[in-house]
């Protein structure tokens, strides 16, 4: 069974802001203070660009 999809908080590895994104991202997701790409959608689990922090279940 596939694993189901969540939501995780990251860390920006340029400017350290963290954020809560969807790991199964449909668009290009961006740092809110920065704007650095920190997550690509890749038609499933999406490529994060970031450090993981925390993974929400």
């Amino acid at each position: 069974m596939p694993k189901k999809s969540k939501f995780i908080r990251v860390k920006c590895p340029d400017c350290e802001h963290e954020q809560v994104i969807f790991d199964h991202p449909s668009t290009v997701v961006k740092c809110q203070i920065c704007g650095r790409t920190i997550a690509k959608p890749t038609g499933g689990r999406g490529e994060v660009l970031a450090t993981l922090v925390k993974e929400y279940t």
